[in-house]
């Protein structure tokens, strides 16, 4: 009799609500890396088949002073979206966390002192947003 309640107990506990669904994960980051030197700012590219979702762009200060970086656009139909991180010391890296939609994007170096020339910006194009990292393992 005792392990026929145990057994309708645990029949029970098994029952669900069959309507559950698990909400797919967002995409993985995207991890980019630059650099800022004299010459201009430099970001990876993102590799074919990645496009829209979050990103962690790791940028190294490559030159003898420290520098404001930010990354801005407009992307289509969306809030004009603006990060800034720093100052970033010589020699130092800083690191850039954002979810990014499709459109054009410029990672720009600024610096409190007045400079002969401005540094060149990097443009950062992103396309349609990325799959889900449901099927991704090792995840946190």
């Amino acid at each position: 009799m005792g392990l026929l309640l145990i057994g309708v107990a645990l029949a029970l506990a098994g029952c669900g609500d069959d309507d559950f669904e698990n909400k797919p994960r967002p995409a993985a980051a995207v991890t980019l890396t630059g650099i800022v030197q004299e010459s201009g700012v430099t970001v990876d590219q993102l590799p074919k088949g990645r496009g829209a979702g979050p990103f962690l762009i790791t940028i190294s200060n490559q030159t003898d002073q420290a520098h404001t970086l930010t990354l801005e656009g407009d992307p289509a139909g969306r809030d004009r979206v603006e990060e800034t991180v720093g100052p970033v010391q010589p020699q130092d890296t800083a690191t850039i966390q954002v979810t990014l939609e499709p459109g054009t994007y410029e990672v720009r170096a600024g610096s409190p002192r007045a400079v002969a020339r401005e540094i060149p910006p990097a443009e950062l194009k992103v396309g349609p947003p990325r799959d889900s990292s449901s099927d991704q393992l090792l995840l946190p």
